[in-house]
């Protein structure tokens, strides 16, 4: 142990010669003490004791608070000194030093150097060790405040202090007779495990040892000498502590004992001091679907049950709950009790009703009991709470029963427990994001309501602390645990289903899940009329927001989204700006969610004054559709007639509110005035970038509601991206982007939308023309904000190809030329934007066909392929992919001026670049192996023939081979095979002669027989079947080979270990069965001996398989498989009439064999056909 020696050699301390000049108020006290404590000489005599004793007093007196400026080297220098001039033999002297300690670092938050720390640790812990132990509690806070934020600088001290033996493992474990010394210890501890950006933290065993000494502090029970305040600060001090090692030493809880100990303490301490509310917890909770006990006091008989709540139920008349502030006596509490929860005073949100007992004092705040249907109306009987207005509560000074100083106690008390219930929530906050989410999820019914059976308690959860506890501060901190479990739960909740009533002996998971979904809809909404406190009330929007953004409503039943669309609505014209922003977000998350959900659809046709109107704000209703227009009528909506929703008398209330908030100048907005507001000026704020997302949201998910807007939307895109406020021009780019994908997403063939319900192309053709003859050009050349020309980009790619068309031909020109020009730009984002875009105009109709925009493309992206930025080139590739898919459809069209005119140089470079692209990362190589097979299949005899490009044939079907075996991405592969396929397509090519052939076989049965993926067998096989003509299959054992693959993978059709693969059996089996069939139908005298040897080994397999195919089509996946019965069996027939035809070898029985193979699976098809 590092002993210290003290009080036997000279002052190794000097007074200053030129001491810093300090504060009028501080130098005549503080350097007058120091100076005087440096001029004495150690003596063991009464009065040297009595004058250090002076001093010291006179030190601790000191009022530091006020001053500052105190040089952290003179508070070392004095508190070295002090230490030097106290023996460890003097008790009293060793508890003032201590004490001196303890009040210097800790207000004059003094940063101790290294060396003096080493002094002032060796001395403090030999004195535990030499001195009496009623010392040992302010010896140690003394330790603490020198170990706060110093745990690394302690390395050599940290075997006497954690050590197996170490005075902080003894002092702070349960055999510890004084419960101040154990708290202190721990409080020691904790401070030894903070941590300190850059510096080493602790080792794993001391970690170790500290989480084990926090933990049974933590689980043990308040011993009967230990007061009430002491055990608080003795829990918070430990949750600290493992909150310090959960950020700090990045500890990993992997062990499910170690874990469910930690979880089952934290809910133990969340609810400690939480009136009526006594939990008893194991002490390790396990992970499980059902709750593993219920701590709620036992439910009451029937008898007095129904007595009691008899009378409730029977009353008709509303209950009205007075808003009254709980005035608090004591300033420490104010803090707690500020935001003690009021009945929100929204109107119109149904009747609240108050039980579980008597009737409660006229102005309590608790609103436990209250409890929302459907319809926001109260739903009594549901939610019992004997302790809804506790004692505390309900007196007022006229009728408290104890005296001022006991109600002083009183309410420090509840602070401290505030405190521990709130060290708990924080600490659990740093468990959440130090655990994988599907471990949580494992302890999902221990912390997440569910709904409770009849007759049976609510179960204590997070939410119960929302509703229940007094201190909004607590009640944020829970909501925030809560938020953070159910960010990224989307996964984990979207097995829960209740669309149909289960009436089974079992309760099924889906529905559990979805029963607590519910639940947490109900309490959420419960507490958000109930809250007061502005900062607790955003917490329980977003808490909402995060609720909607994972729950699976297409699964669930109706009127979840419905009642939180009710709720939220008053809380727009909230006074508090954030609340209104994050109501916005809330919105922002319904209208995103699942979209489009017929329930959502609904409410955004409700009238405008729906639940606006029911708000006591005084706020004024909103105008018609165009007041916020200040400017005369613009031509471009003169000219368009969608400024209306078509067949609606009201206008989508939701769509006028973001509309109002984002262009109404700010003084003249009802959502509030903010002070400093120009007159007329769009001041950002949260509130408009929130109703910019909820608006690109709506585009988004439900565009028929956005459309009828189209016009007022353009000229409020054009307003914000004309602001000086680079946030304002992203969000407005952002939603042009999004209403420009909507209109693509109508005209595109599978569109289920009628052409009637469409956007006109006229009217699409304005709103263009008004984005191109506003803003849009000059955020397209603001090189000084690439992130807003980086937007503009991905805007100006989302034109409807038929409008673009339709625009002038200078507009015309400037996209294209602006593309061109910004594909060369310096700055990466910029660039892979460019290129992206170029991608999309490459096939638009009206571009594809211009040989020399064609050719500019592709010389543009063959140098964006070049660059240095993977985020670049994989923009690049994906263009490059989109280009060679337009020179196939151009290849295939009846007029031949495209080929002829395409350059053959540039041809050579396109193809040199896509196989030097397929050698990339994946993002770059899946779409490199797609162009490079368009481009095979474009190449014309004349190109063939040329000496230039029989290499690079050569070397690109060989990079094609190696990513079609490599081990990359499924979809790499999936594009190797595609590409290989269309490589097949090309009649000009020497396929079944040239030695790539059987290469390129080999590499397609490999997959189709062995790749994990089936999609990637599907696609290979697919390309297996492409072939038309029998010489492309090569030699007798090549064709045998191939043939022997396929049945083979139809063999192995259902061996997988992968369960997501399953839904493609039966894809893949059809597949399969057509690449059969189609052999069949080319095969030759020479091939017949393999197939019949095959139908003999498994024809009874084969032909349950194709009957399987010939009765059902493929399924899940689009391989251009013949889907109708009759072109089904007409490939069976075709392939018969083939065998029949060819003639057989003397003497060779296989024809025979095959022929009647085939008839017997028609014969067995058309026989089950007729039945």
């Amino acid at each position: 142990m590092a002993t210290v020696q003290v009080a036997s050699s000279p002052l190794a301390v000097q007074p200053r010669e030129a001491p810093r000049e300090l504060p009028r108020e501080l130098g005549t006290g503080f350097r007058r003490l120091s100076a005087k404590l440096c001029a004495l000489r150690p003596e063991d005599s009464s009065s040297s004791r009595s004058e250090i004793h002076l001093i010291l007093d006179q030190l601790i007196s000191e009022n530091y608070s006020e001053v500052g400026g105190v040089a952290a080297e003179d508070v070392c220098a004095l508190l070295v000194q002090a230490c030097r001039m106290v023996p460890l033999d003097q008790n009293h002297l060793i508890s003032k030093v201590s004490q001196l300690i303890h009040h210097l670092l800790n207000t004059l938050q003094v940063i101790v150097d290294e060396q003096n720390l080493d002094f002032l640790l060796a001395y403090t812990i030999s004195a535990i060790h030499h001195c009496s132990s009623w010392t040992h509690v302010k010896i140690l806070q003394a330790l603490a405040a020198l170990l706060y934020g110093n745990g690394s600088k302690c390395q050599k001290y940290l075997p006497d202090l954690l050590g197996k033996n170490g005075l902080l493992v003894k002092l702070s474990s349960l055999a510890h007779s004084d419960p101040e010394v154990r708290r202190a210890a721990v409080h020691c501890m904790a401070n030894l495990c903070l941590s300190v950006p850059g510096q080493p933290y602790l080792e794993e065993p001391y970690q170790s040892i500290c989480f084990q000494a926090f933990l049974t502090a933590l689980q043990s029970p308040k011993s009967s000498d230990m007061d009430d305040i002491t055990f608080c600060m003795l829990l918070q001090n430990a949750l600290k502590g493992i909150q310090s090692l959960l950020t700090g030493g990045k500890m990993k809880l992997t062990q499910t004992e170690e874990l469910g100990a930690l979880l089952a303490v934290l809910k133990k301490s969340m609810f400690h001091g939480l009136p009526g509310i006594n939990i008893e917890m194991p002490m390790v909770l396990y992970p499980t679907l059902l709750p593993q006990y219920d701590g709620r006091p036992p439910v009451r008989s029937q008898q007095s049950e129904s007595s009691t709540s008899r009378p409730t139920m029977n009353k008709k008349k509303k209950l009205k709950i007075k808003p009254k502030k709980i005035q608090q006596a004591e300033e420490e509490e104010e803090e707690e009790s500020s935001g003690e929860r009021e009945a929100a005073p929204v109107t119109g949100l149904g009747r609240l009703s108050l039980h579980g007992g008597g009737m409660p004092h006229p102005s309590s705040p608790r609103a436990q009991s209250l409890s929302l249907n459907g319809s926001g109306t109260a739903r009594r009987g549901h939610v019992s709470s004997a302790s809804s207005s506790p004692s505390w509560k309900r007196a007022s000074s006229s009728d408290s029963d104890y005296s001022d100083a006991e109600g002083g106690m009183q309410s420090k008390m509840r602070s401290y427990q505030a405190r521990v219930r709130q060290g708990a929530l924080a600490c659990f906050l740093y468990t959440i994001k130090s655990i994988e989410k599907k471990v949580l999820y494992g302890y999902w019914s221990a912390f997440v309501p569910d709904t409770p059976e009849l007759g049976s308690p609510q179960s204590v959860s997070l939410m119960t602390l929302t509703l229940k506890d007094p201190s909004p501060k607590t009640r944020a901190c829970a909501l925030q645990v809560l938020s953070a479990i159910l960010e990224g739960s989307k996964q984990f909740l979207s097995v829960a289903e209740d669309t149909s009533d289960h009436r089974r002996a079992f309760t099924p998971f889906s529905v559990m899940i979805a029963s607590s979904i519910r639940e947490l809809h109900r309490c959420l909404l419960l507490a958000l009329v109930a809250e007061s406190d502005s900062q607790t009330l955003i917490q329980i929007i977003k808490c909402l927001a995060n609720l909607v953004s994972n729950s699976p409503y297409n699964r669930l039943k109706l009127s979840l989204l419905t009642k939180v669309w009710n709720q939220i609505k008053p809380y727009i014209l909230h006074k508090d700006v954030n609340v209104r922003v994050s109501s916005l977000t809330l919105l922002g998350a319904i209208v995103s969610t699942h979209a489009p959900l017929p329930e959502v659809q609904l409410l955004l046709q409700q009238p405008c004054s729906s639940g606006l109107s029911n708000s006591n704000s005084g706020t004024p209703h909103l105008n018609p559709p165009d007041w916020w227009k200040k400017a005369p009528v613009g031509p471009f909506l003169e000219e368009a007639s969608v400024g209306s929703p078509k067949g609606s008398s009201e206008p989508c209330w939701l769509v006028r509110l973001c509309i109002s908030t984002v262009v109404l100048p700010r003084e003249d907005s009802f959502l509030g005035v903010d002070a400093g507001c120009a007159a007329g000026s769009y001041v950002p704020c949260p509130m408009r970038l929130e109703a910019l997302q909820v608006l690109a949201h709506l585009a988004r998910g439900y565009f028929s509601v956005a459309q009828a807007y189209l016009m007022e939307l353009g000229e409020v895109i054009c307003r914000c991206m004309g602001e000086s406020d680079p946030s304002v021009q992203l969000h407005g780019a952002k939603l042009l982007e999004e209403l420009g994908t909507g209109l693509i997403q109508q005209y595109k063939p599978d569109s289920t939308v009628a052409p009637e319900q469409r956007v006109p192309v006229t009217t699409v053709v304005l709103f263009w023309t008004m984005m191109l003859s506003g803003p849009l050009p000059r955020a397209l050349q603001n090189a000084e904000d690439p992130i807003l020309q980086a937007s503009a980009c991905d805007a100006l790619s989302s034109i409807l190809p038929e409008a673009f068309s339709s625009l002038p031909s200078d507009w015309q020109i400037l996209c294209i030329t602006v593309l061109l020009g910004l594909n060369d730009s310096k700055n990466r984002l910029v660039k892979a934007t460019a290129s992206r875009a170029l991608g999309v105009y490459v096939v638009f109709p009206c571009l594809r066909q211009d040989v020399i925009f064609v050719a500019d493309t592709a010389n543009a992206i063959l140098m964006s392929l070049q660059d240095k930025s993977l985020n670049v080139r994989a923009k690049a590739a994906w263009s490059l992919g989109n280009l060679t898919d337009t020179m196939i459809v151009n290849m295939e069209s009846p007029d031949p001026c495209f080929q002829e005119e395409f350059s053959d140089l540039l041809l050579l470079k396109m193809l040199r670049s896509a196989i030097e692209a397929s050698r990339d990362k994946d993002k770059v190589k899946s779409n490199a192996v797609r162009a490079l097979g368009n481009l095979l299949h474009f190449l014309q005899p004349s190109h063939i023939e040329k000496p230039r490009f029989a290499e690079i044939i050569e070397e690109s079907i060989q990079a094609l081979i190696s990513t079609v075996l490599i081990e990359a991405g499924m979809k790499v592969r999936w594009n190797a095979c595609y590409a290989m396929g269309n490589v097949f397509k090309n009649p000009a090519l020497p396929l079944g002669t040239a030695p790539w052939t059987s290469q390129a076989y080999n590499a397609l049965t490999s997959v189709v027989t062995s790749c994990k993926n089936f999609k990637v067998r599907i696609r290979s096989a697919t390309a297996l079947s492409i072939p038309g003509k029998r010489e492309h299959y090569g030699t007798v054992g090549q064709y045998a080979q191939i043939w022997n693959a396929l049945v083979t993978a139809l063999q192995k059709s259902e061996d997988t270990i992968d369960f997501l693969e399953f839904k493609y059996c039966a894809s893949l089996r059809t597949q399969i069965c057509q690449a059969l069939i189609h052999l069949l139908r080319l095969a030759s005298a020479s091939d017949l001996p393999c197939i019949k040897e095959t139908l003999e080994l498994n024809g009874d397999m084969i032909q349950s398989y194709i009957l399987q195919f010939l009765k059902s089509g493929a399924e899940g996946d689009d391989t251009g498989a013949p889907h109708s019965p009759q072109e089904r069996d007409q490939m069976v027939k075709r392939a018969l009439e083939h065998i029949s035809s060819v003639q057989a070898l003397a003497g060779d029985t296989a024809k025979r064999a095959i022929v009647g193979f085939l008839e017997n699976i028609l014969t067995a098809y058309f026989d089950t056909s007729r039945s």
